[in-house]
């Protein structure tokens, strides 16, 4: 069997078992590198790019590495091989614990318990919970989902296609790592920069191509393409903005303006202005549409693996 179909089926039954397990309560593989990475934090930690950077190498590139190194240990051995590839894909994305989590707060908002909300909404998102009624928890929600489908899911399935388990596996530590370090808070200005830029470019093939699934498997897809076109850029990531903007436009809302983060106000611009204010009904149809999404990112992603190999057979014939 071809790295295609390797990849093909092992990331379907991946996305199959997150499905029916989703996160393990302890012991979960991402929370295992990121004590992993903070360990290797305390040794290196300097207020200097330079230290970071090499925070940043040994960590991603930890990663890499052992996932090359698992690769190869079992490449004799299609099952082997398969059940590798899905292990990493349960392992790396994060969908069903989005959607339960994003479900719960809107359950609670749907049943008038904003502070329940509240209190299950640092669970999702950095949000300042005390500063939002329940519209602007119903938007930080919607916001997140839309973001976290394109880091949680989307991402690590086009590097796991480019890539394989390497690919799925360093795409996570990336992720995890700008997580951690990558804020502009006063440590880490310097420290995470290089976690925050490499993130950026890691992400920046995941979220055009979520951008371009919620535009196929949204109700609006000419709002989503307006949206997407005339505000992502303003948006002050350059990933997030896509994703965001298309969610927008394609559930009909308008997402942005004003945020808190740990006591810090910002003002950002707003998404799909034509759109209208986020209720709690959103949110269950912002994870409808993640789900979607999901699903359309597995074909694809598989679809272009599958492509891939098949060339490459070609090539060498």
């Amino acid at each position: 069997m071809g790295a295609g179909r390797v990849f093909a089926y092992g990331a379907a039954a991946g996305l199959i078992g997150d499905l029916l397990l989703g996160d393990p309560r302890r012991g979960h593989p991402v929370a295992v590198f990121g004590r992993a990475a903070g360990a290797v934090e305390r040794v290196l930690w300097r207020d200097h790019h330079g230290w970071g950077a090499l925070h940043t190498t040994v960590c991603a590139g930890g990663a890499v590495a052992l996932g090359s190194l698992a690769a190869r240990a079992v490449r004799a051995s299609t099952v082997a091989s398969v059940a590798l590839t899905a292990a990493a894909t349960w392992a790396v994305v994060g969908g069903t614990s989005l959607a339960r989590e994003a479900r719960t707060i809107g359950s609670a908002l749907g049943a008038g318990d904003v502070e329940a909300a509240r209190a299950r909404l640092p669970h999702l998102c950095g949000r300042d919970p005390q500063a939002l009624d329940a519209d602007g928890m119903a938007r930080a929600v919607v916001e997140s989902v839309a973001e976290n489908t394109s880091d949680a899911v989307v991402g690590a399935l086009v590097w796991g296609a480019v890539g394989g388990v390497p690919g799925l596996l360093g795409f996570r530590a990336v992720n995890t790592l700008d997580a951690m370090v990558g804020h502009k808070s006063a440590r880490y200005r310097r420290y995470g920069w290089a976690s925050a830029r490499l993130d950026d470019l890691a992400g920046w093939p995941g979220a055009r191509l979520t951008a371009v699934l919620a535009v196929l498997a949204g109700p609006d897809p000419r709002g989503a393409v307006r949206a997407w076109r005339a505000d992502a850029a303003q948006h002050p990531s350059p990933n997030a903005g896509p994703v965001e903007a298309s969610f927008a436009g394609a559930l009909g809302v308008r997402l942005g303006g004003t945020l808190s983060y740990g006591g810090r106000v910002e003002h950002r611009p707003v998404l799909n202005t034509p759109g209208r204010a986020v209720g709690t009904q959103d949110v269950e149809r912002a994870v409808r549409l993640s789900k979607r999404v999901t699903w359309l990112a597995l074909g694809a992603c598989a679809g272009a693996r599958l492509l891939k190999s098949a060339w490459s057979s070609r090539r060498g014939n």
